[in-house]
């Protein structure tokens, strides 16, 4: 369903095991190594033991397909809940021996599996065992296991035996009544859950197999993922599978910390309000004058509130006096002052008013415009009115730079994901439009939830975004010559009616850009024709700041 629209040949986080997708972090390699030592050398048990989901039945399908000898033979045990007669029988009908009479006499069983194994010796050839989710083998079989064992020749043994199960296979050979079985296991490994930066390698990789070019889960969504699913691959591919189609659902391209959340919330079936939200009473006055001030706003943009944007916070009104924050059209001198609230805090009470929704309203709503949710695209609607969409990720500096509002990505220290405006930058306040409610909050106290994804609107000169280089001819370069010159002197080009990019007006650009700490290439995109745009305050566009900033 998701593939094509991420770009992708199969989907990445199939939970059927597959060796093209084994990522062999250090445990896996020395989990397989262990597995290797045991297919090639001659002699007792190997164990590998792990818990659900860390990948050990992947290893052992690697090692059936890539790793074993050309001369072995070998029988896997799937299903190890059978009786000791249906044990043998399925380790002779995976050998190909045929079956003796009576089928239910383990001693002509033995008898029929010792004379294949000598044969096999005799040409060669070694047999091994597998069995997988050993752990649920009853002491009855495991002692058969046992007895297999005892299948040699002078020299060597002539069954191979590896063991795959969950940690209680330790607990269970650890048994008095099984220690004979257990002295002759010469491996053992234990495979671990993956580490934070493996699960980032990890979920990397299985993209790449499944042929993504460019960034699909962005690094906070990964750190996320490693903390919901605590390094366990099979978690993590139930998660970002989720994540995936979540995202296909709401269009969105790059996997985001809470959609990662909001996955792992559904694959649980723990959907429903944080327990962070009931806990921040001293918040809830700003929750009652949002929801006011929401509804009648979205009354005007036809964007009704949603019934849960509703549930989910109206219990707590009823009783609780109202903050004061700044709400334009609104009456507060009558409002009763509450303890200040953090903004983490505003943002999780808040919640269901900080939707992509609810933020292109406020930044359409700067530009003296309506946007309509459910027709066109953002960049669609605004498009039609002669702006344009500038979406990136940025510094606070660079996005000071740029001088426009801007909707922010910010993650409340619960770890969700909110839309907010950037309405202007007073001193080292930052002024934000939350749900539609203004409120002011400390710059370093913004920039601490945000990790510098943002979009803005500008107005781009002619009314369609364009980007200029060497060898670039049209009034937009003469445009671009013109505008120079007014913002330095020292940015006046030879031929100043020339519509030629040429090789002066290109050193000029780089001038210019390394002024403004942009990147020095000489081209003209969107954030250097943002920022000339600007220093020229010509357009009527709406600011962050009245103050233009000097060059460094």
């Amino acid at each position: 369903m998701y593939t094509s629209f991420f770009g992708l040949n199969e989907k990445p986080f199939s939970i059927t095991p597959d060796p093209r997708y084994l990522f062999m972090s250090e445990r896996h390699g020395e989990a397989l190594a262990h597995l290797v030592y045991g297919v090639k050398e001659s002699g007792g048990f190997v164990q590998l033991t792990g818990e659900v989901g860390t990948g050990k039945t992947t290893l052992v399908r690697s090692l059936l397909l890539n790793r074993m000898p050309e001369n072995a033979d070998v029988a896997v045990v799937l299903n190890p809940q059978i009786t000791a007669q249906e044990f043998l029988l399925t380790i002779c009908e995976e050998l190909g021996i045929a079956i003796p009479e009576p089928r239910d006499s383990i001693k002509a069983l033995t008898d029929a599996l010792n004379r294949h194994l000598l044969n096999a010796h005799a040409e060669g050839r070694r047999t091994i065992l597998v069995v997988d989710e050993a752990q649920n083998l009853a002491p009855a079989v495991l002692e058969q296991v046992r007895l297999l064992t005892n299948l040699e020749t002078a020299k060597q043994k002539l069954l191979q035996i590896i063991l795959i199960g969950q940690p209680e296979l330790r607990e269970l050979l650890g048994r008095n009544d099984l220690r004979q079985l257990a002295q002759r296991i010469t491996g053992r490994y234990h495979l671990e859950p993956l580490t934070r930066e493996e699960t980032a390698h990890y979920v990397e990789h299985r993209l790449r197999v499944a042929g993504a070019l460019g960034e699909v889960i962005d690094n906070a969504a990964k750190k996320e993922v490693f903390r919901l699913s605590e390094g366990v691959p099979r978690l993590i591919n139930v998660i970002c599978d989720r994540a995936l189609l979540g995202a296909y659902s709401q269009e969105s391209r790059i996997i985001t910390k809470r959609l990662i959340k909001r996955a792992a919330a559904e694959v649980s079936g723990e959907l429903g309000s944080s327990p962070t939200t009931n806990r921040i009473a001293m918040a809830a006055g700003f929750v009652g004058i949002a929801i006011v001030v929401a509804s009648i706003w979205s009354a005007t943009r036809e964007l009704p509130p949603t019934d849960a944007e509703v549930n989910a916070i109206s219990p707590q009104l009823a009783a609780l006096p109202e903050a004061t924050v700044e709400t334009p059209g609104f009456d507060t001198a009558s409002s009763t002052e509450v303890e200040p609230t953090t903004l983490s805090e505003e943002l999780v009470v808040a919640g269901e008013l900080t939707t992509a929704d609810f933020a292109l309203a406020s930044l359409f709503e700067l530009w003296g415009l309506e946007y309509t949710r459910g027709s066109q695209s953002a960049c669609s609607q605004a498009a039609a009115e002669g702006l344009a969409c500038l979406s990136q990720r940025s510094s606070w500096n660079g996005l000071r730079q740029l001088n426009r509002p801007a909707v922010l990505t910010v993650i409340d220290d619960s770890g969700d994901s909110h839309e907010v405006v950037l309405t202007a930058i007073r001193g080292n306040s930052a002024q934000l439009s939350i749900g539609s409610i203004a409120v002011s909050h400390p710059v370093n106290e913004l920039t601490d939830l945000w990790f510098g994804e943002f979009m803005l609107l500008w107005r781009p000169p002619g009314g369609q975004p364009v980007s200029l280089s060497p060898g670039s001819r049209g009034a937009e370069v003469v445009w671009l010559r013109h505008s120079l010159s007014e913002v330095d002197e020292r940015y006046i080009s030879d031929r100043i009616d020339s519509d030629e990019y040429d090789s002066n007006l290109q050193n000029i650009v780089r001038e210019f850009q390394r002024d403004y700490r942009l990147e020095v290439d000489g081209l003209v995109g969107q954030q250097t024709l943002i920022i000339i745009n600007s220093l020229l305050a010509a357009d009527g566009s709406p600011r962050l700041t009245t103050t233009l900033f000097a060059r460094d």
